[in-house]
């Protein structure tokens, strides 16, 4: 009987620290001046159309981190100094610089055509890629990152976007890692890419 006894501890202890265990290691958490994302389940892949006219995937940046900013041109604050916010962040990468792809995705599209979108994201940085898409799509892409737009009406039938501010950091393996609050400074934003290029 003992011997049985043996033989069934031998058997399911291993079964049941196999239990006990984690499915997956723990995520590493990193000291992220912004908000750590790492383990999600919201965001993934997406494709839409580049500033250029050629249709790009989000996974084309893979092996770069990706800092996606949700906007539009016609933006009169939140926008432009985020932009402006990156482009300071990429200057002082240096080199490393050279491994950071930002995405500005219009949340209007109606007015942000590729050509609108190339003659505004490029002046913050050459690099720097506007994407845009029907509306469904938009509206998609929006919702898989949580990001909301309304609406406002204007005067003389214009509108502005009441929008969410934060940008997001995606790691180069794809995986969405950081939330960046709206007003995150250039060093800030700096110091996180630097911990995703490692």
């Amino acid at each position: 009987m003992s011997r049985l006894l043996r033989l069934l501890r031998l058997v399911c202890l291993p079964l049941v620290l196999a239990a006990c265990s984690p499915a997956e290691p723990p995520v590493q958490k990193l000291p992220f001046k912004g908000s750590d994302l790492s383990g999600v389940a919201f965001g993934g892949d997406f494709a839409l159309t580049a500033h250029d006219g050629q249709r790009v995937a989000l996974s084309d940046y893979r092996g770069k981190v990706v800092a996606l900013f949700f906007g539009y041109t016609h933006c009169p604050d939140v926008c432009p100094t985020t932009m402006l916010e990156y482009a300071a962040a990429r200057r002082a990468l240096g080199e490393d610089g050279r491994g950071l792809q930002v995405l500005f995705v219009s949340l209007d599209p109606a007015r942000d055509t590729p050509a609108v979108l190339k003659g505004y994201v490029p002046h913050f940085d050459p690099a720097f890629v506007g994407l845009t898409g029907t509306a469904d799509e938009v509206a998609a892409v929006a919702g898989r990152f949580k990001v909301v737009a309304n609406r406002v009406a204007g005067e003389g039938g214009g509108y502005t976007l009441d929008h969410s501010a934060g940008s997001y950091l995606i790691g180069r393996d794809g995986q969405l890692r950081v939330y960046q609050a709206y007003g995150t400074p250039a060093d800030a934003l700096a110091h996180d890419i630097r911990i995703l290029l490692r």
